[in-house]
């Protein structure tokens, strides 16, 4: 091996260790051992846990907010998340094993009322829990918005807004997102 490329490596490694140290400090439940770069997790450290093994590239952001919740975000193990991709979760946001989700993806479980003669940002948030299944590979730029459940073995295309329910298996693609075809399904 190149030396330089070991010392990159073992870099980057021993920063990604650092980082496990202080997010255990800060409340954040790593089960495992959990690759992190530049992460942000800006607050409600508690209500996170990711099972490792699992990785988060660079600027992945885990935004948590309303009232503390155990497990309100919860990355099974095995899940890679790319370059900034970001989770924002006020009730529950469930991503199954061995999941790959592109870079640049929003996933949410809320938003806000809009109803007439009142202004949105004074309206409550409306909540509904998203959950992605096992195996799902969502592709760059996709979307997933609230009260969302992802089968298992389902693919997301790039770009993709998901607004209603996937079945396991499927593909779907596009704004709204919409099924193409279905995936062959592999024993797990």
């Amino acid at each position: 091996m190149n030396p330089l490329h070991f010392l990159l490596r073992l870099n980057h490694g021993l920063r990604s260790r650092s980082r496990n140290v202080w997010f255990r400090a800060l409340g954040v439940r790593l089960e495992g051992y959990v690759w992190l770069r530049r992460v942000s997790i800006p607050r409600n450290w508690s209500d996170i846990t990711i099972e490792g093994p699992a990785a988060l590239d660079e600027g992945v952001v885990l935004l948590c907010g309303g009232p503390p919740k155990a497990e309100k975000l919860v990355i099974r193990q095995g899940a890679y998340i790319n370059r900034f991709t970001m989770f924002d979760a006020c009730e529950s946001i469930e991503v199954g094993r061995n999941c790959m989700i592109g870079p640049h993806c929003y996933i949410t479980d809320h938003d806000h009322g809009h109803a007439p003669g009142c202004l949105v940002s004074e309206q409550p948030l409306v909540s509904e829990s998203v959950r992605i299944g096992d195996n799902v590979w969502i592709g760059a730029g996709a979307i997933v918005l609230k009260g969302v459940t992802i089968g298992s073995e389902a693919v997301i295309g790039a770009a993709a807004v998901v607004t209603g329910d996937v079945p396991a298996g499927a593909k779907f693609v596009g704004v709204p997102a919409r099924q193409i075809a279905a995936r062959e399904m592999m024993p797990l």
